[in-house]
């Protein structure tokens, strides 16, 4: 199916691994020309390569978006290379696991800091950019928004946050011209995933099969995601196909979420 993107530029923050990796080799494979951005430089070096033997143009730019002036870096790299933006992905941002009561203050600053006020900065620095092209904007967030746990309260709380940002700025959207909606990955089998699989493996000495099968049954999954599913998903949300999608928040999570 050709989802209409080729020519199209697409800037992915977190994409030298996992789901953001995955998102920008897909947008790639529809035409996408793209804007690489995390802090592992060498790993961005890679995924830009791989791009570019797909036969499409990749840009890395190393940044840590916690910096207040690293989204308007980024964006005027976006200015200064292709001059144009069609798709943004806010993808970036990972937050400490943990009891509660041991989680510091610094703890939750850094988690609101990458995933979300690196987001709300990087959208304001991009939009007349956005508006200008009619883009789209995808803010992929997680099922801790919608199923909150003890020893995840800053990922839950951070999800939350971005979920909502995305709804009220979608209502900015219909005014302006831009497509806005965010999605929720479950568990998705990623290198921070197989971390947590590997502490489960030693813990209790079982094999990883083992592990991984009593994790999905106890999640209540019909199995665990795998990066190209999301990415999937979001390179269908952008595209002309997908335009109606607008203020929606989707759980892509086989399952897991019991609830409306």
């Amino acid at each position: 199916m050709d989802l209409g993107l080729a020519g199209k530029v697409a800037l992915v923050t977190g994409s030298n691994r996992g789901i953001g990796r995955g998102i920008a080799v897909a947008l790639a494979d529809e035409g996408c020309d793209l804007i690489l951005t995390g802090r592992d430089e060498a790993a961005l070096r890679g995924v830009a390569g791989e791009i570019e033997q797909r036969g499409r143009k990749a840009t890395a730019r190393a940044l840590d978006l916690r910096e207040q002036n690293a989204a308007a870096a980024l964006i005027d790299t976006v200015r200064r290379g292709p001059g144009r933006l069609d798709i943004l992905v806010n993808n970036a941002g990972a937050t400490k696991r943990g009891d509660f009561l041991e989680l510091t203050d610094d703890d939750w600053q850094d988690g609101f800091a990458l995933k979300f006020f690196a987001h709300v900065r990087l959208a304001r620095a991009a939009w007349p950019l956005l508006k200008a092209s009619g883009g789209s904007l995808v803010t992929i967030a997680g099922t801790g928004a919608r199923k909150p746990g003890a020893d995840f309260t800053i990922g839950s709380s951070v999800n939350s946050a971005c979920v909502a940002f995305s709804k009220a700025l979608a209502d900015r959207g219909k005014a302006d011209g831009v497509q806005v909606n965010s999605v929720n990955p479950g568990h998705t089998d990623t290198d921070r995933f197989r971390r947590r699989i590997d502490a489960h493996i030693n813990a209790s000495g079982h094999d990883a099969a083992t592990v991984l099968e009593e994790h999905r049954k106890e999640l209540g999954l019909t199995r665990f995601g795998l990066p190209e599913d999301i990415a999937g998903l979001v390179a269908f949300i952008v595209s002309p196909r997908g335009r109606w999608l607008h203020g929606a928040t989707i759980d892509m999570d086989g399952g897991e979420i019991p609830v409306l």
